[in-house]
């Protein structure tokens, strides 16, 4: 898998910061942005994501270039609406000789990674002696969800706070658990104070949402919270 963030909405978090002061001010964006020392950004985006106000973190952008996941990543991943997906076209390219993902549950057992890789080879060669007969819109069909895929994906910020509370947490499927963290590694650099705190809710909010699904996390999380206190008083 590798990851890139390729492009994104140029000074963030003080077009974050710009957007909320002209609310409250009769000043023109530009002003505003050129009144906004580094300090008073941090401050005012971190008051707004602390109070959920964010509304204006839908004014930046990120773009990313994903590649060498499955098809069953991308599948899940296009589930996130609000975000714009460009991917690599079955129809139009031929996956001759595809790559492909192979799960670690597979991997660690030699008997299924033998099995797994066997029925890729058979793929491979039945998909390549479709192509000799039928285009490759039909040929297609056989191909595999371990299938690798090439993908460009475009959030604003706070569709990307969204993807990253649902997609690290650790009842998330494997391989976009680590994409989301890949991203949310990026981002963290160009706009600290936009995703400093981002992740799961168990991590940022100290709840967790899956009821009975719960993976428990919730509860080393409370119990290390709870021996940090004993720790703080004495």
């Amino acid at each position: 898998m590798n990851v890139e963030l390729i492009q994104y909405t140029p000074d963030p978090e003080k077009v974050i910061a710009a957007a909320a002061r002209l609310c409250y001010s009769p000043d023109p964006v530009p002003e505003l942005m050129e009144k906004l020392d580094e300090e008073k950004v941090a401050n005012l985006v971190q008051k707004l994501r602390a109070m959920g106000h964010l509304s204006t973190f839908e004014h930046i952008s990120f773009q990313f270039s994903i590649d060498g996941v499955s098809r069953a990543l991308s599948h899940q991943l296009v589930r996130h609406r609000i975000a714009s997906y460009s991917q690599r076209s079955q129809r139009y390219v031929k996956e001759e000789g595809f790559d492909f993902v192979t799960p670690p549950t597979i991997r660690r057992n030699p008997q299924t990674q033998e099995r797994f890789e066997n029925i890729m080879a058979t793929l491979q060669e039945e998909y390549q002696a479709l192509l000799a007969m039928v285009p490759a819109e039909d040929a297609r069909y056989i191909l595999p969800n371990a299938c690798t895929t090439s993908l460009m994906a475009t959030f604003n910020a706070r569709s990307l706070l969204n993807f990253f509370e649902h997609r690290t947490c650790m009842r998330a499927q494997w391989e976009i658990r680590i994409l989301a963290e890949k991203m949310l590694e990026l981002v963290r650099e160009v706009a600290p104070n936009v995703f400093g705190q981002a992740g799961p809710t168990c991590v940022t909010q100290g709840v967790c949402h899956e009821g009975a699904m719960s993976c428990g996390r919730i509860k080393a999380l409370k119990k290390e919270a709870e021996r940090m206190t004993l720790i703080y008083d004495r």
